[in-house]
């Protein structure tokens, strides 16, 4: 059935109950008050440091929205777009727009202008819903559009080029406006996340978000009762996604608008929460601010806290036996996915198979897996090819681009571009990116390995691997580290230290700079080898001349 329906069923039988929780951080330091005392004061609806809608307001909210899509006279199938960061308007927004029958597409908030130009024009956008962030970027090419396309403005002081949300919505009925939906029907486009190049335009059915809340909710058994917090932004599919069981099943969400160790702490104490979903950073933060003394777990309410799970990048095995020594009641669990198949949860490590950390997992549910050759026929357990994946929660194309398509769907498979391997026991491995892997000498390198190892080091807060051009091997592998506040490394230590790895696997230069990473916490080694390739080749031109 449309997920739509999960909404106004919410809304009928728990309509009193808290459903969203937005706390923003950055408020209550503004007003030079602590958490505590905070939490010592009845706070109100529209505090802007806690605010809170019921399911109840939430379902009006979007039968609002959807109801003056339709006054706008938007035609089945028109695109929406949604460019906000996390707040109690997103989720309303984006299922209003659903409830009119039109497609919604979230927008990265890291957006340039020309990104947002180029994300308009690529999926054919009709409406622009964005708030007072994204003001001067809006404006900057308000005028030079390539199509059409109104602009609603979610805030005070409405700009002059946009229409004012609140103004226009309010005044519409709160009552569901009887559109029929079939699972069939296109429901979001959602982008890549362009670690690979510019972004693709991926198309969902609602079939494909129905698919994810089942995945979601039997891989992680959320019931009302549990209170999920959600800290990656809410464009992407990974945390809307893994929302989705507790949206399934009624279950309270809290948006933390910050990422913080000690906010994320905080927030898991005051607002009772049960499940957290982290990126490797944030938990690795958390750990590091343990470690130095600046949180001391037992002044918090953490007893509720059932659930620690982590996607979006490999995890190292290292990570989570620190993570399980100060937290060794929580279950864990990894998710591995795409936006090409509905986020996370096509694979899954499983919470009952915590001893074999450092794989992705197994077949999540609904789903089906296989291992494949530069040919796309299967390979033997233990070699590496290419994951694929088959399920509900398949993409049904990128729009306007068929060549594309064609190159990752073949008869219900999605060819992922991700190298893995599969062990004896059945549990899969993932290796690196397709488009990662360094051939230097003739020898395949996976960067992945050689990060996992040298996340050991102590001393590392963060890794990338890359590969840089080379005259005679063609590429030499190449870490980007980041050193940990407080501790120092040299080359020659990192070199002492890869001696373990076999000689072909050791990096061959060694770059001490911040790691960059997108929202959803993935490496941007396209802008890393961008950066380094092109000061690499200028030093050998220098030395040639």
């Amino acid at each position: 059935m449309p997920i739509t329906e999960i909404l106004e069923r919410n809304a009928r039988e728990f309509g009193s109950d808290v459903a969203l929780v937005e706390i923003n951080p950055q408020e209550l330091e503004k007003r030079h008050t602590s958490w505590r005392e905070y939490s010592l004061i009845e706070s109100s609806p529209v505090d802007s440091f806690r605010s809170e809608m019921t399911w109840s307001e939430f379902d009006a909210k979007a039968n609002r929205l959807a109801n003056f899509l339709l006054t706008r006279r938007m035609p089945r199938g028109a695109k929406v777009g949604i460019l906000l960061m996390n707040c109690l308007e997103w989720l309303p927004i984006y299922f209003g727009i659903l409830k009119s029958g039109c497609m919604a597409v979230p927008l990265n908030f890291r957006y340039t202008p020309d990104d947002i130009r180029y994300c308009l024009d690529l999926a054919d956008v009709d409406m622009l819903i964005f708030g007072p962030e994204f003001v001067g970027r809006v404006e900057a090419i308000c005028d030079h559009l390539p199509r059409p396309c109104t602009l609603l403005y979610v805030g005070g002081d409405c700009p002059t080029f946009a229409e004012p949300y609140y103004s226009l919505v309010s005044y519409c009925s709160d009552k569901a406006p009887g559109v029929k939906l079939t699972d069939n029907d296109n429901a979001a486009i959602y982008f890549s996340s362009g670690t690979t190049g510019f972004p693709k335009a991926i198309v969902h059915q609602h079939r494909s978000l129905m698919h994810s809340c089942k995945v979601e909710q039997n891989h992680h058994h959320q019931t009302r009762d549990d209170v999920f917090l959600c800290i990656p932004p809410l464009y992407h599919t990974g945390a809307k996604m893994h929302w989705f069981g507790s949206f399934l099943v009624g279950g309270k969400a809290v948006l933390l608008k910050g990422v913080k160790p000690e906010w994320i702490i905080r927030t898991v104490s005051q607002e009772r929460c049960t499940i957290v979903w982290l990126l490797v950073p944030w938990a690795q933060d958390i750990l590091d601010a343990i470690e130095r003394g600046e949180i001391e777990l037992s002044n918090y309410h953490l007893s509720q806290w059932r659930l620690m799970h982590i996607g979006a990048q490999p995890v190292p095995p290292s990570l989570i036996k620190r993570w399980k020594s100060y937290f060794p009641n929580h279950d864990y669990d990894t998710n591995y996915g795409l936006s090409e198949s509905i986020g996370p949860g096509a694979v899954h490590l499983g919470i009952e198979n915590i001893d074999h950390v450092g794989a992705i997992g197994v077949a999540g549910y609904g789903w089906q897996t296989m291992i494949v050759d530069e040919k796309r026929n299967p390979v033997k357990r233990g070699e590496v090819g290419e994951l694929a994946l088959k399920g509900d929660g398949v993409m049904t194309c990128y729009y306007k681009d068929e060549k594309a398509t064609k190159e990752v769907l073949k008869d219900g498979w999605l060819f992922t571009g991700d190298m893995a391997k599969e062990s004896e026991d059945g549990f899969i491995y993932l290796v690196d990116r397709k488009k990662d892997v360094i051939i230097t000498g003739g020898e395949n390198l996976y960067p992945v390995q050689i990060e996992d190892f040298l996340r050991k080091n102590n001393a590392i807060k963060d890794v990338a691997v890359i590969g840089l051009p080379d005259a005679r091997l063609g590429e030499i592998a190449t870490a980007i580290i980041e050193v940990k506040p407080g501790f120092e490394l040299t080359e020659a230590q990192v070199n002492d230290f890869c001696l373990a790895l076999p000689r072909y696997q050791r990096p061959r230069k060694v770059i001490f700079a911040e790691v960059p990473r997108n929202p959803t916490g993935k490496i941007e080694k396209p802008k890393l080898r961008k950066m380094y390739g092109a000061d690499l080749l200028v030093a050998k031109q220098n030395e040639l001349q």
